[in-house]
């Protein structure tokens, strides 16, 4: 376990206290197969039960009794052709006593457990499910089918766990450095080794590599792609070529799954074109704005949209908008360009707890999710508290397929210069991401050092660590 048994006694007291009555039940992950069941992924435990009970182990239910205060931890001890195979593990009585929980029963006893609850009339309360041997779990607990779970998930548990998670302690913060410096590694080899030649295949393997090595798996699958207009292109057996540039969308979780998640857009041959140049100046400028605004009581909303105006009068300023800059962020104009949100939250999952719901997660009553092409996309934009981590993530992309179907349907022709978005089809596109902790008057960076971003530290480093 990472944090003190005291951590998680205290987490679940909270949530005990949050959700008010009824059963909580907590699954945690089991092995999944990759082609038969003896060659399983490495396992990732869930990251609810990870945050509530601590244990990294397969096979695992937390249950929670809101009104009694009794705590459970169901699973099955591993028998001896386990011992032969993988070797001896800490007893699930053990591990209950670890994460401060008095009672362990094996699994058959969880049936027994709902059940009764169930005949007594409480509420038993689970999360929405994403695997589907949960699905199945769930389905033969509480007879509700697999389409219908999310829908029966419970509300009051998922915004408990909301707010619990959202805010990041101490330790937590410590462990998103750990995460933010393997980041580090990561992206500076990426440029290291960004040059005419190298496969996006091999950057992308070496990234995986170091994730491994220095912590346990990357935090989602990396992005390596001279096509950077494919906002999740993932490595493909290509050569990077001279005069193009290589986006690297890349994070790393540590052993005890702690993410990182950092974007760097390299120029190939080691300096910017002056085109380049000009868009990659606005990424940066967008991105730095975030920085300047971000702060306890700010909606990321606004930030948001700030970052798109700015974005308009300097596209302007391109040639490739026009007009009112008010009227065109509201139209939507700025989302050919920037067709995603500005970020995200992140703690122990890379977008964190968006499996819970992103109407819960980054919204609330005051700020409801739009409807609008590429604000729709915007993960996170509720008001900004002290412990919150968030990605500052503006981008610019000419996307050839949606340059051609607006320019053809006429979408937002009175604000944007068809003709000259014409010339960067070619073009690619850029992204800048860094992981940024809300401080008690501003924000700051995660991570001790800073993976270079401005043209000329880019360009610095290449020359002087190029491979």
């Amino acid at each position: 376990m990472l944090f003190s048994k005291e951590t998680y006694v205290n987490r679940r007291a909270e949530l005990r206290r949050l959700v008010g009555s009824g059963l909580i039940v907590i699954f945690g992950n089991n092995d999944s197969p990759m082609n038969y069941p003896a060659n399983a992924y490495k396992f990732r435990q869930d990251s609810n039960f990870l945050y509530f009970f601590g244990h990294h182990r397969d096979g695992l239910v937390g249950v929670i009794d809101a009104d009694s205060g009794e705590e459970v931890l169901f699973g099955n001890e591993i028998d001896i052709d386990d011992i032969v195979w993988y070797g001896s593990v800490t007893s699930v009585v053990e591990m209950a006593r670890e994460c401060g929980v008095e009672k362990s029963v094996p699994m058959n006893g969880l049936q027994v457990c709902v059940e009764a609850a169930r005949k007594s009339g409480r509420i038993v309360h689970f999360l929405p499910p994403y695997r589907h041997d949960t699905m199945i779990q769930i389905m033969d607990l509480l007879d509700i089918h697999p389409s219908r779970q999310r829908e029966a998930a419970s509300l009051a548990l998922i915004k408990a766990v909301v707010q619990l998670r959202s805010k990041k302690s101490t330790e937590e913060i410590a462990e998103l450095e750990r995460a933010a410096a393997i980041g580090y590694e990561m992206h500076t080899a990426a440029m290291r080794l960004c040059r005419p030649g190298v496969t996006e295949q091999y950057i992308g393997g070496v990234l995986d590599g170091i994730a491994a090595k220095l912590g346990s798996i990357t935090s989602f699958q990396s992005i390596v792609s001279m096509h950077g207009e494919i906002l999740h292109g993932y490595p493909s057996t290509r050569s990077l070529e001279a005069g193009r540039l290589m986006l690297c969308d890349a994070g790393a979780e540590t052993i005890e799954h702690y993410c990182s998640d950092h974007t760097r857009t390299t120029p190939v041959s080691g300096r910017f074109t002056q085109r380049q140049k000009d868009i990659y100046n606005i990424v940066v400028d967008c991105h730095d704005l975030a920085l300047t605004h971000a702060r306890p009581g700010v909606r990321w909303w606004d930030v948001h949209m700030d970052v798109c105006r700015l974005m308009t009068e300097r596209l302007k300023t391109l040639g490739l908008m026009k007009g009112d800059t008010e009227e065109a962020v509201r139209a939507g104009a700025h989302a050919l360009f920037l067709p995603h949100g500005l970020g995200h939250m992140m703690g122990m999952d890379v977008h964190d707890m968006e499996g819970l719901g992103q109407t819960y997660v980054g919204y609330d009553d005051e700020t409801q999710p739009s409807s609008q092409f590429g604000t729709a996309s915007l993960r996170f934009a509720r008001r900004l508290e002290e412990g919150f981590v968030v990605t500052d993530e503006p981008g610019i992309y000419f996307i050839p397929d949606l340059i051609d179907l607006w320019h053809s349907q006429g979408i937002n022709s009175e604000f944007l210069n068809f003709g000259e978005i014409g010339k960067y089809k070619d073009f690619g596109g850029i992204r800048i991401e860094d992981d940024v902790l809300i401080t008690s008057d501003g924000c700051r960076f995660l991570g001790e050092k800073l993976i270079p971003y401005k043209v000329e530290d880019v360009e610095c480093y290449m020359a002087e660590n190029g491979e």
